[in-house]
């Protein structure tokens, strides 16, 4: 890790998205991460998606995403995030990763 976190270190106190390696997408507040890519997430919710009844979110509170499970963890557009209207939203539920 560098001596400013990383990628990582900006992201701290942001909401962004985290995509993990078995399908989940999680959305919070980036509160802490370690050298490894383990995270800790504040008033985060994942988000569920469906084909037939749109994006549920299912709220998680204070959450930890260990780093061998994170794929990705991108900034949240929060004025974009706010416009987007999930329950009219229909996606096929997010897949594995296979490596």
């Amino acid at each position: 890790m560098s001596a400013n976190g990383g990628a990582l270190g900006p992201m701290v106190h942001a909401r962004v998205h985290v995509l993990t390696n078995d399908g989940r997408h999680v959305v919070g507040t980036l509160r802490g991460f370690d050298q490894v890519t383990n995270v800790i997430l504040e008033d985060c919710a994942e988000r569920v998606y469906s084909s037939e009844s749109g994006v549920e979110e299912a709220p998680l509170g204070v959450y930890m995403i260990r780093g061998d499970n994170v794929a990705l963890v991108g900034p949240v557009d929060e004025e974009l995030d706010a416009k987007l209207d999930l329950s009219g939203t229909r996606a096929l539920p997010l897949k594995p990763i296979k490596f």
